[in-house]
This record gives C-alpha cells, sequence and structure tokens, in this order.
C-alpha cells in the first residue's frame, strides 16, 4: 500500500502534473521539492519521525541553478535515500531514453519502476503506481521490448526449466532430483551450477535471486 509520497522534481509543470495524477488516485498526502537536497532532507526527517515515505517519484536530471547543491541527480539521491530507508519504493520519471541507462537503474539501483515523461506519461504513471503498490515492479512495454532485442543470452529449454524450478522455491541443490524425475539431461547439480554461471555471467547478474526476478519480469519464465 502506498499513502505517503515524495516527489523531487525541478520543473513546476511536471511536479504538477504528477500531484495532480496522485490526487485522481486518492492519494493526497504527497510532498514535493525543487532540489534533491531537501528531498534527502524530508525522507531523514520522516523516518526519524516514524513516519517515513512509501514512495519516492524523483527526475534523474536537475538543472543547476545559483542554490549549491551536494546531491546534483536523482541516481544519487535514490542511493543516499536508501542508505536511510532500504525498503523505500522508488520510481523514476523522466526525459531519459537510453537503454542502457534505464537498464542500469533497474539492475544496479533496484529501481521499483520507470516511466519516461512524453505521450500520456499520467496515464502510464497511474498504471506504475498502481502496481507498485501491489509490491510489483513497473516496466513500461517499450523497455522490455528494447530489453528482449538486447538480451545477451538466448535462453535454452533447459534454462527456463531450471530456472522455473527456482521460481517455485526449489533449492539449487534439489534441482537435479527434479531433472531425474522428468528425464532431462544434463541432470548433475554441477552441470546444472554452470549453466547458472554462464546465465548469470551474461546478464551480469550476482545471484540467483536477481536471475529469477528478472526472468519473472520479463515474462520468461
Amino acid at each position: 500500500m502506498i499513502k505517503k509520497v515524495l516527489i523531487a522534481e525541478d520543473h513546476e509543470s511536471a511536479s504538477i502534473s504528477v500531484q495532480k495524477t496522485l490526487e485522481e488516485m486518492g492519494l493526497a498526502e504527497a510532498d514535493y521539492v525543487y532540489y534533491c537536497d531537501d528531498a534527502l532532507i524530508r525522507i531523514r526527517k520522516a523516518k526519524e519521525g516514524g513516519d517515513g515515505y512509501d514512495l519516492l517519484i524523483t527526475d534523474l536530471y536537475f538543472d543547476p541553478d545559483h542554490l549549491k547543491q551536494k546531491i546534483s541527480g536523482g541516481a544519487e539521491l535514490i542511493v543516499e535515500a536508501r542508505k536511510d530507508q532500504p525498503d523505500l519504493r522508488v520510481l523514476v520519471f523522466s526525459a531519459e531514453g537510453r537503454n542502457d541507462i534505464i537498464d542500469a537503474l533497474y539492475r544496479v539501483q533496484g529501481i521499483d519502476g520507470y516511466v519516461r515523461k512524453g505521450r500520456n506519461d499520467s496515464k502510464e504513471l497511474r498504471v506504475a503506481i498502481e502496481q507498485i503498490a501491489r509490491g510489483e515492479r513497473y516496466f513500461s512495454r517499450q523497455w522490455v521490448m528494447a530489453a528482449r532485442q538486447h538480451n545477451g543470452h538466448d535462453f535454452t529449454a533447459y534454462d527456463i526449466t531450471i530456472i522455473s524450478l527456482m521460481a517455485m522455491g526449489v533449492r539449487q541443490k534439489d534441482i537435479p532430483a527434479h531433472l531425474e524425475q522428468k528425464q532431462i539431461r544434463p541432470a548433475g547439480l554441477s552441470s546444472v551450477e554452470k549453466r547458472l554461471n554462464l546465465i548469470r555471467e551474461m546478464l551480469n547478474f550476482s545471484n540467483n535471486e536477481q536471475l529469477v526476478a528478472y526472468c519473472k519480469d520479463m515474462g520468461i519464465v
């Protein structure tokens, strides 16, 4: 559930648009700031007061002005905010369209959703917030299509089988027994480990949890 939202956006028109979307969704408890430093201060104070924010909606880029800031952009704000509140959900709302940057936000920053500013962005914001409120991550259709086209690994039926087993809660050491039961080869633990290591390396993941989450999000399993 999302009740309390913080908007970090330096363009007033965009901020008003987000606020209007939140009001239409019945999320009246929303604060907004124009600077990343102010956003971090708000997050810390709310957390210390026992009434932390449920969601941070932030742009990536903030135009510099006469007020010098320690945190100049949204990516850095996410890192610092998560240090104080690790469970803070984050939705990035930006005009950035480069898939490598958006991909890094999901993989490295662990954001919960990304909406690109443009046509029908208010509708997409609403969908993203509703999905995040349900405990899900939001991926725009455009990003998913681009990510699939640039996927560094072609998943085989064998790959999908072992990842599907992990997605169902089967421990890695127990996968061979399931493969044997279905007469799938190779079924040895060593073969399973080597295959998972290869997939993680190709997709730049450090653990199986990240791999399983990615495959679920991408509709692979």
